[in-house]
């Protein structure tokens, strides 16, 4: 409506649709006049903006200066984000309806996935994304619509991957080659991970939500495998995924320096993703355990406490001179975040038939359906600064079910009480604590996980942190900034096994998390959560300690 050409790269579509779910989330928490008005007026111009058959992206349809896209158009190049941009205005427009029953966003959503499954598959043309994430906003599609024509697109497209279907100059730039964009291999042979860490966890939540909305175990075998390379061999102890600038992924196994560690945000946001699906699938508390990891650490240090400055690498250790921004030119991170953080209430609970899992505790209220009766469950919790969990259940009337606890795999010591009466822990199962009976109106459940400090150690063939420590509480990370211990050269400095470590409350920007407080020697030492670090003077940071018997 507007005269003038495009500005910016040619993925920036995707940042404005990421902001508008996480406007879409938010008013699903807390009803906004003033952020629903603005979001019906984006979404009036976007239908505009949308081509009579249902194409949708900016950077093709707005002119621009001839040296930046000179002789090609739209779909000529998979690896100019078409259907990644897309996939965010899906998923946007997803949230938006569930949130507030409007279906115009929706509208343009289901033509724009119209189009494409009239353009690509069996038939038609190949195409491989070169970022994936259209087929995580196809399968939510269909889930809204049940029109399942969307969500065999999604199959195809991750079935087209490995084949040499790869389209546009892109590919044969070593930046954007088959092997960043996990394009050597069919995903159903994967065994170990490469390239690109954001594109890799996008590609394997879609492989989780296909396999389990198509029932099909086709991509079982590859995702385990995947999980235990990433997790076991390539993951943080933050929870962060791709060690490396060059490719902003893997590289090789173990290969996991500290202070130039990537760690993109995005990446972070993906593994809670991919998790998340994981723990659906399977109803594997291993999965919530990663998945919590990545949140409390990796994903929250991506936003200042303040919540206007970001970190897009998170390196594990620096020198003083790495620093949150106010935004950047290429902004994924921040519009993740923005989207990710309104929509953590979606990962508290599952429910399975009778059976209701609690795999986050979070202080909240929620309504769900349990073997058919509807309940209302309250938790009161100062998680995760101390390990006590209160759940009070309300079903609507009795209902015979499971309540499955997750015993996080960082807690060695918990108990139980119901009611008031204090139960005999059970084997686990799968990582849960399951409680059986019929639920009653007003049962309590008060769970304590013990939650001390622990000096973590590291995969001794992880190079970097050979002879070091880490400093974990409950699922929190530690780090130590020069501003807190000026005395001391955190590099020089080491921990034993007799260093004991308090719990304070932090002060100032640091209100209401706890740090720790030790000596060593004359000093006394003090330990932030890793998340929180850059948040006052500028100065080093460490989260790897060296460390002497």
């Amino acid at each position: 409506l507007k005269e003038g050409g495009f500005e910016g790269t040619f993925f920036d579509d995707s940042d404005v649709y990421k902001a508008m779910e996480g406007m879409a989330y938010s008013l699903a928490n807390n009803p906004n006049p003033e952020i629903e008005a603005t979001m019906d007026a984006w979404i009036n111009l976007i239908a505009k903006a949308q081509r009579p058959d249902g194409y949708l992206n900016t950077f093709f349809t707005l002119p621009h200066k001839p040296d930046y896209w000179p002789e090609h158009g739209r779909w000529t190049d998979s690896g100019r984000h078409e259907m990644y941009c897309g996939g965010h205005m899906i998923e946007a427009a997803v949230a938006y309806y569930k949130a507030s029953g409007k279906k115009a966003f929706l509208d343009v959503a289901i033509k724009f996935a119209d189009h494409l499954d009239a353009t690509f598959g069996p038939g038609k043309r190949h195409w491989i994304p070169g970022h994936q994430e259209i087929e995580l906003a196809l399968v939510k599609l269909y889930h809204v619509t049940r029109e399942k024509r969307y969500l065999n697109l999604a199959k195809w497209l991750l079935d087209e991957r490995g084949h040499g279907h790869e389209t546009g100059p892109m590919w044969a730039a070593n930046e954007f080659s088959n092997r960043n964009c996990q394009n050597e291999t069919p995903v159903a042979d994967l065994s170990s991970v490469t390239g690109h860490a954001v594109r890799a966890s996008y590609m394997l939540a879609g492989m989780a939500d296909v396999g389990a909305a198509l029932k099909d175990a086709q991509y079982r075998p590859a995702l385990d495998r995947m999980w235990d390379d990433i997790v076991r061999r390539n993951m943080y102890i933050t929870g962060g995924i791709g060690s490396s600038e060059s490719n902003e992924g893997f590289l090789e196994d173990y290969d996991m320096p500290n202070k130039t560690a990537y760690n993109e945000t995005c990446a972070s946001v993906g593994m809670v993703f991919w998790n998340s699906r994981m723990n659906l699938l399977t109803a594997d508390s291993k999965y919530a355990d990663v998945m919590e990891r990545a949140m409390y650490n990796a994903v929250l240090a991506g936003v200042s406490l303040s919540g206007d400055r970001f970190f897009y690498v998170n390196p594990l250790e620096s020198d003083g001179k790495h620093h949150r921004q106010r935004w950047f030119g290429t902004a994924c991170c921040p519009s993740n975040i923005s989207r990710f953080l309104p929509s953590v209430g979606n990962y508290v609970y599952m429910v399975k038939d009778n059976e209701l899992f609690v795999n986050l505790y979070v202080g909240s209220e929620t309504s769900l359906e349990m073997g058919g009766v509807a309940v209302k469950v309250s938790q009161q919790t100062e998680y995760p600064w101390n390990g006590d969990v209160t759940l009070k259940i309300e079903p609507k009337s009795v209902v015979d079910g499971k309540i499955k606890l997750r015993i996080p795999a960082w807690c060695q010591s918990y108990s139980v009480r119901l009611n008031g009466k204090k139960m005999t822990p059970k084997e686990l199962e799968l990582g849960y604590l399951v409680l059986s009976r019929p639920w009653s109106p007003g049962d309590v459940i008060s769970l304590n996980l013990d939650m001390p400090v622990r000096m973590v150690a590291a995969d001794p063939r992880v190079k970097a942190n050979l002879g070091k420590r880490a400093i974990q509480r409950g699922p929190v990370v530690y780090c130590l900034e020069q501003t807190d211990n000026a005395s001391v050269d955190l590099s020089q400095l080491k921990l034993s096994a007799k260093n004991q470590f308090g719990v304070v409350d932090g002060v100032g920007p640091l209100k209401g998390i706890k740090t720790l407080r030790t000596t060593v020697g004359k000093n006394t030492l003090t330990c932030v959560p890793y998340y929180a670090w850059d948040n006052r003077e500028a100065g080093k940071m460490v989260v790897w300690v060296d460390y002497t018997d």
